[in-house]
């Protein structure tokens, strides 16, 4: 084991693999086939046990008590318990009714949306810059109603003891379209009236250029009585799981809720216990529906406590983010309500505009710390560039730089190794019939010549985690989805159409393993010869983007040794003349 590097590095790499396994299992494990949750429904009646098809219907808990009736909507100084929402008079009705009523159909210049008469639910959403499929006209699409088992709607509305504006109540629009055309800002108004004479107008606000929107609440009370609510969103969606292929990465990335509570960044699982009945409090937070690439989410003002809930039904979950304390309108009194949500790719610059932490719904998992670094030089690169090809070679190069002295003391290392090989071979056919000796002639030799096997490995091992967060940066960032780089590669995050970046690497990994010094187990040797063919066969259907990353790497590390092999080559023969 001592006269054979690479098994450190072997060990390094089943190490790996495992946690990545053991992370995966813990993300992507099975889940049970029924969850129920008991909830109180959206008529105010009393809790049951609900099946799945009745949470997009649901209305979050209201707040039993309100702040005093002052007229100005101020919240109060303490946060009051929970009860249920009560809308008298109505009925919670099946999910497709938000497909029939009527529908606001709004465009700006990046998003197409249909606004549902019923409650203001975004029912669909299309973002016009980001085709499904390079090169055809189809978008992708997140929030939609095309088919009961997509189903995914942001809900929004005003929750209260008394009747309220909810995402289930009808409300009624001038226009049944509009469009950003030229202008900076589009609002779009929808009003409810209460027979008390409560007036409520809920306008969304979309800015060119943007995916974060405004959703705003004008309150006139002109009624005889106190009107108390408090503001809700919640996100929807029917989210079964995608079957895996090694054939594609994208199905590998993670589906599913997520929070932020103001501290810590948490993915849910809806077939936790816990989770699929989550209830905390946050102040400072947001919540979220992850994919590749894309997010739903909903921030809520800063600095203002908010109620988080999940609930959970086989592949459905519904994750509400209720105002904590609730707002009371005086008669005669006028008030607002306001969230922030998001509706789009996770362009990291937006997201961080937009919430606290938000730009961690892009997906880096546990190197986040490293791959966001890396993530930031590698846009600043293509900012000056414009070629995200070029990006990930010039920043390839630039972390070979920075661990140059750790790749010297491992090639220089590696290059010793590979001199002493006859000498190990003799060793080895010397004593081949007594692995005692044997070892602790080679021992002798290693500390003659001044060799530490290992030490050739550690530096390598150092620089695993940073070349992990690279991968996951270059798999995970939407700013590099269908980017092109040269020649035929017209995406960096699809497999090389071609196959020549996979051929390119096979043939680079050849040569390292060349320039190193051979295992001495004939049977070692054999598998480390094939390795470059299965590594290049496992890379083929990987995106352009990592292919062309690791082939960069594997070049500069060749030119690095060679380098190393040469000048100790060269040291040597001077010691001979």
């Amino acid at each position: 084991m001592t006269n054979n590097p690479r098994i450190y590095l072997w060990i390094a790499l089943l190490a790996m693999i495992y946690l990545n396994y053991d992370v995966w299992q813990r993300d992507y494990g099975a889940r049970p086939d029924v969850v129920t949750n008991t909830t109180r429904p959206a008529n105010g009646g009393p809790a049951s046990t609900s099946a799945s098809s009745d949470l997009a219907n649901q209305i979050p808990q209201a707040p039993k008590e309100a702040a005093p009736a002052n007229g100005s909507g101020a919240a109060p100084t303490a946060a009051t318990p929970a009860a249920a929402a009560a809308v008298p008079g109505s009925t919670a009705p099946s999910t497709p009714e938000t497909a029939a009523a009527p529908v606001i159909h709004v465009r700006t210049d990046v998003l197409d949306m249909d606004i549902s008469t019923r409650g203001g639910t975004l029912q669909r959403a299309d973002l016009l810059k980001y085709p499904k499929v390079k090169g055809e006209a189809t978008p992708v699409r997140l929030e939609n109603v095309d088919d009961p088992q997509t189903v995914y709607l942001l809900q929004s509305g005003l929750a209260g003891p008394q009747p309220t504006p909810t995402h289930v109540t009808p409300l009624t629009s001038e226009r049944s379209e509009y469009q950003l055309g030229n202008a900076n800002e589009l609002r779009v108004p929808l009003t409810w009236t209460s027979d008390q004479g409560v007036k409520v107008t809920k306008t969304f606000v979309f800015r060119r250029g943007e995916y974060r929107a405004d959703i705003d609440y004008d309150v006139e009370n002109q009624s005889q009585a106190p009107w108390t609510a408090a503001n809700y969103a919640q996100i929807f969606r029917n989210d079964p799981r995608t079957k895996r292929s090694m054939f594609n990465v994208e199905t590998y990335a993670y589906h599913g809720p997520a929070l932020y509570d103001g501290k810590k960044y948490r993915k849910l699982d809806t077939s936790d216990r816990d989770d699929s009945h989550l209830s905390i409090d946050v102040t400072n937070g947001w919540i979220a529906a992850l994919q590749h690439h894309f997010v739903t989410a909903v921030v809520p003002p800063r600095d203002q406590p908010y109620h988080f809930t999940l609930n959970a039904a086989g592949d459905q979950y519904r994750l509400a983010a209720e105002q904590g304390r609730p707002q009371t309108v005086a008669p005669g009194g006028s008030a607002k309500f306001g969230t922030v949500i998001f509706v789009g790719p996770k362009l990291q610059r937006q997201l961080k505009a937009t919430g606290p932490d938000l730009a961690r719904v892009t997906d880096y998992g546990l190197l986040y710390v490293l791959a966001q670094p890396l993530f930031t030089v590698l846009d600043a690169v293509d900012s000056f560039f414009g070629n995200w090809g070029v990006a990930i070679i010039l920043v390839t190069f630039l972390l070979k730089l920075a661990f140059y002295p750790l790749s010297e003391a491992s090639g220089r290392s590696m290059a010793k190794m590979k001199q002493l090989q006859p000498r190990i071979k003799n060793l080895q056919e010397t004593y081949k019939d007594d692995s005692e000796k044997r070892g602790r002639a080679m021992m002798e030799l290693y500390q003659r010549e001044k060799i530490n096997p290992i030490a050739g490995c550690l530096p390598i091992i150092i620089q695993i985690p940073v070349f992990l967060a690279f991968y996951w940066v270059l798999l995970e960032s939407v700013e590099m989805r269908q980017a092109p780089f040269a020649f035929w590669i017209h995406d960096l995050s699809s497999r090389d159409p071609l196959f020549v970046l996979p051929a390119i690497m096979a043939a680079a990994m050849f040569t390292q393993y060349k320039l190193n010094p051979a295992p001495p187990d004939p049977v070692q040797a054999k598998v480390f010869m094939f390795k470059p063919l299965v590594m290049s066969f496992m890379f083929a259907f990987f995106p352009a983007g990592l292919v062309l990353y690791w082939v960069t790497n594997t070049v500069l590390s060749i030119a690095q040794q060679w380098n190393i092999n040469r000048r100790i080559a060269a040291a040597d023969a001077k010691k001979k003349t």
